[in-house]
């Protein structure tokens, strides 16, 4: 039993290299039924390709200031490669949900590599149904059935103390006076009609951001006021509430620092719409200084948390 090998397999949306790639990311991302959740794949598929050919120009002008290309790749690239140094039992692989590396691909270099156990590690702390579900169905799809037992999964890690004393530590290098500012932990957004449906994703965000709160309390760390909001609301249907853009409205004249908690990686959605689109909201609405911080990404302390969300010794 010591010597079976074993594979750590990194979960995640993925992110465009390019504009050939974002095509494809809002292509798949569109037609997934976790994601669009009408019954029939036909008119799933119709939908999917009228929102791309109608966003792919205007989502590449974002990225075209993010440096045209997501920073998810290489620092999920850099964070494996820290996994793979330090987690010496386990060889850490990365599998993206909508762009390369993709789910079969790594599988088949699973198998070659003569791998015979695999624990898969969403890096989407808060379960939902159009993350994580997504993202290790999706990868189950394609592992030959003679695994069986031999793979399991982490549900969700948002009541870990190490990884929360990693968000701890990005909040508290940020500010150094933050009894001024307003801390606001900005998630992703979901249709309401998802959490309506049993997705836990609210829920487990709440108790998320109370654990957050009470660790920083106990620190010291005394924030004007701590909050949460929801971002990247698209459509004329109903959102998670309240939005970033509404919750920043409470603060003219005074400052406010974002955390992005439902991240573990920096994206386009930290690096440009928090970093830059929100940026102007705030400036606009007159709020007197407005930081983000950097999620975990490939920090020493995050791979140690890795080990203990794991059960790797």
């Amino acid at each position: 039993m010591e010597n079976r090998k074993k594979a750590l397999v990194l979960l995640n949306m993925g992110g465009a290299r390019n504009k050939d790639e974002l095509k494809m990311f809002l292509t798949n991302m569109f037609n997934d039924k976790n994601i669009l959740t009408v019954k029939s794949n036909l008119l799933r598929k119709m939908i999917a390709f009228f929102i791309t050919k109608t966003r792919l120009n205007d989502a590449w002008s974002n990225y075209e200031l993010i440096g045209n290309s997501s920073p998810i790749n290489p620092l999920t690239e850099k964070l494996v490669n820290k996994c793979n140094e330090k987690i010496k039992e386990y060889k850490t692989y990365q599998v993206m949900r909508y762009t390369p590396p993709f789910a079969k691909d790594v599988i088949d270099e699973i198998l070659k590599d003569g791998m015979e156990e695999i624990v898969l590690l969403p890096l989407y702390p808060q379960y939902s149904t159009t993350t994580t579900k997504s993202s290790v169905e999706d990868f189950i799809d394609f592992l030959p059935y003679s695994f069986g037992k031999n793979v399991r999964y982490i549900e969700n890690f948002y009541k870990n103390s190490n990884f929360n004393s990693c968000i701890v530590e990005e909040i508290e290098k940020n500010v150094e006076n933050e009894e001024d500012f307003n801390l606001i932990f900005s998630a992703h957004g979901l249709p309401q009609k998802i959490v309506d449906n049993g997705d836990p994703y609210e829920l487990q965000m709440k108790e998320h951001v109370s654990i957050l709160s009470d660790m920083l309390e106990k620190k010291g760390l005394k924030f004007k006021s701590i909050n949460l909001a929801y971002q990247s609301k698209v459509g004329p249907m109903k959102w998670l509430e309240p939005s970033l853009e509404n919750m920043l409205k409470n603060f003219k004249n005074q400052k406010v620092l974002i955390y992005p908690i439902a991240f573990i990686v920096d994206n386009s959605e930290t690096d440009f719409e928090l970093d830059i689109e929100y940026r102007h909201v705030a400036e606009e609405l007159e709020i007197e200084d407005y930081k983000v911080c950097k999620c975990v990404n490939d920090s020493d302390n995050f791979v140690e948390a890795i080990k203990d969300i794991c059960k790797i010794s």
